[in-house]
């Protein structure tokens, strides 16, 4: 019904709900209330018709519902929705995280990257202003050490200087923008790389924590608190459900107490417990990978140590590579301290949701109403029935698994999230389930149960058991997400739709051009051009060429034409010919070269002229 609403109605409900809320002093997130609303509408107690569109009374109930169970704060089905909404929201898997993670630190970085690679210095102090920026960029980039520390931003220029001095600056200019990008961040690992090897060398790298000692330290804590609150948090669990069956048992013992409220109590324990078991997940993926990359990082710092030793150079090729690798390992360990972070920052988040169990139970008031009681942990209730299995010949439509009979049978997808089928739509609690009684599959999903007795009667009726654990989801919105529903009310689920159009909204979606080509005719053509559908047509033709074979061809001569005959003569046209008759030729004569002397006449009174012959004889030239 929600959803043939226009969207305009629904966020009108959803925002005087928010304001109702916040009038009485409970901020809530719109993703929240639009849970709530969906739930309310959902729940069958509240009488709202799902195939009619709601009237203004019908709203206005329904804003006045919402607001009541969002004040409640004795409600432990509200804390539940509460923890399940954060974190959806909230959660990340390692890849997400860590691609968050970079996509921030571009963004941070983006000021600098735009100054260097849009840069044009002419003159020798705007190169030097540009190379500073680069020492910047690297110090932010390896996230080792802070640009306002002198003594850290000394030894990074003097780093950067070793492998990229500023001499080289006049090629970095000439470079393309994209080029640029490559060369910085290239040159943010080599300095990284070349201060992590001095630090190990004990040449620097004073500022530079110690992430390996650290994480060894601090992971193990961590998996030691989360082991620590599971074990807390199962124990509850347990009591809960002992408590629970004992009130089915022996209701007039337990009059004065509520039955919903402990239900709700065991929802919301429970779904703790499968938040924190993802956390632990986590962190010992995290131990195994921070393992690795020690052994890892020590053999590239001998690896190093042993291509270095005490020389005075090194060719680049040989060297550079390992710096890069120590690099990338060290981020590596720096990624491992963020999602160690964030998994302590979870699991210390989702405390504030366990806080009701002690304001409705104490301690001591569960001590007293357990006295008498049996409380089994779910180790021990499947041990019980570990000897006990269906017997398949007492089904002959219903297909069973074992563990001797089916490949990969730990890897089943379980429904109900390993809980049994028949407990929850039956009693309302939430009992583990053994897969050694036999897993039923039905219709391509896999059932387990909590005992033989339980197996059986969910056989005798799978759609009807189903059917009842769909009920107590819409009465127990809360069951939709613990018992991995989704699928059967996904228009219920708007704190994981919030979440992806988050996500979308942050990363936007790729897009690019393309297109597509088709030949016209792949095949070559088979049409028959002498084909005829028109049966007179045909018959048309056949007259004719019947016509023909009466027909005789008749030729006569002429006395005129007697002996005559076509001829041909055949002649060669001219051709271009060219002849040579001559041919041009060049001789070289000596320059005549006659000089006259006396012309001026002298102290005597006779002219005595002398003839001077220079001329170079003709063999000569």
């Amino acid at each position: 019904m929600a959803g043939e609403l226009p969207q305009s109605v629904i966020k009108r409900i959803i925002r005087q709900i928010g304001l109702q809320c916040a009038a009485k002093g409970q901020s809530l997130s719109e993703t929240l209330v639009a849970f709530m609303v969906k739930a309310v509408v959902l729940d069958p107690r509240n009488d709202f018709n799902m195939d009619r569109i709601l009237t203004e009374n019908d709203m206005r109930d329904l804003i006045q519902l919402c607001v009541t169970r969002l004040l409640d704060t004795t409600n432990p089905s509200l804390s539940t929705i509460k923890m399940q909404v954060y974190f959806d929201m909230n959660y990340a898997n390692r890849d997400e995280l860590l691609s968050e993670r970079e996509r921030v630190l571009e963004g941070k970085l983006a000021p600098v990257v735009r100054a260097i690679t849009e840069s044009s210095p002419r003159v020798q102090d705007e190169m030097e202003n540009v190379y500073q920026k680069i020492v910047t960029y690297v110090l932010l980039r390896s996230g080792l050490g802070s640009p306002t520390d002198i003594e850290t931003v000394r030894e990074v220029t003097a780093a950067l200087q070793s492998v990229f001095p500023q001499a080289e600056m006049i090629t970095f200019i000439l470079l393309s923008k994209k080029d640029k990008e490559q060369q910085l961040k290239d040159l943010a690992m080599l300095v990284t790389g070349i201060r992590l090897y001095n630090k190990q060398c004990q040449k620097g790298g004073s500022t530079i924590d110690d992430l390996p000692d650290i994480l060894n330290e601090a992971i193990p804590s961590a998996a030691r608190t989360l082991e620590e609150r599971l074990n807390s948090c199962r124990l509850l669990a347990h009591r809960y459900t002992a408590l629970l069956e004992s009130m089915q048992e022996e209701p007039r013992r337990y009059s004065h107490l509520s039955f919903l409220k402990l239900r709700e109590a065991l929802f919301n324990v429970r779904q703790y417990e499968a938040f924190l078991g993802i956390l632990q997940s986590n962190a010992i993926t995290s131990a195994q990978e921070v393992e690795s990359l020690n052994v890892q990082f020590d053999a590239a710092v001998m690896v190093l140590k042993n291509t270095v030793q005490d020389k005075t150079s090194v060719e680049s090729k040989e060297v550079f590579p390992l710096f890069m690798e120590l690099s990338k390992l060290w981020t590596s360990f720096q990624d491992e301290m963020l999602l160690l972070s964030f998994l302590t920052n979870m699991a210390d988040n989702l405390q504030q949701f366990l806080e009701i169990q002690s304001q409705l139970f104490p301690e001591e008031m569960l001590k007293s109403l357990l006295e008498g009681v049996t409380v089994k942990s779910d180790e021990e209730r499947i041990k019980e029935t570990m000897g006990t299995r269906v017997d398949v010949s007492d089904f002959k439509n219903q297909e069973w698994l074992f563990p001797e009979t089916t490949d990969n049978f730990d890897e089943l997808l379980i429904q109900y999230h390993g809980f049994c089928a028949h407990s929850i739509g039956v009693k309302g609690i939430t009992l583990p389930g053994n897969p050694a009684i036999g897993i039923l599959k039905h219709k391509g999903k896999y059932y387990v149960f909590s005992s033989k007795q339980a197996a059986y009667l969910f056989a005798q009726d799978p759609d009807k058991f189903i059917q009842l654990n769909v009920e107590k989801a819409k009465k127990n919105a809360e069951l939709i997400q613990l018992l991995e529903l989704r699928h059967q009310f996904e228009y219920l689920v708007p704190h994981a739709q919030a979440r992806n159009a988050n996500r979308s909204s942050m990363k936007p979606t790729p897009k690019r051009d393309s297109g597509t080509q088709t030949d016209t005719h792949i095949l070559p053509p088979t049409i028959v051009r002498s084909y005829e559908w028109n049966e007179w047509e045909l018959r048309r033709k056949a007259i004719k060429l019947a016509n023909l074979r009466r027909k005789l061809t008749h030729a006569m001569q002429t006395d005129l034409s007697h002996m005559r005959r076509e001829s041909f003569t055949q002649v060669y046209l001219p051709k271009d010919v060219g002849t040579q008759t001559k041919r041009d030729n060049s001789s070289n004569v000596p320059k005549p070269q006659i000089f006259l002397k006396g012309l001026r006449g002298g102290s005597s009174p006779t002219t005595h002229m002398v003839i001077v012959d220079l001329t170079r004889p003709l063999d000569e030239t």
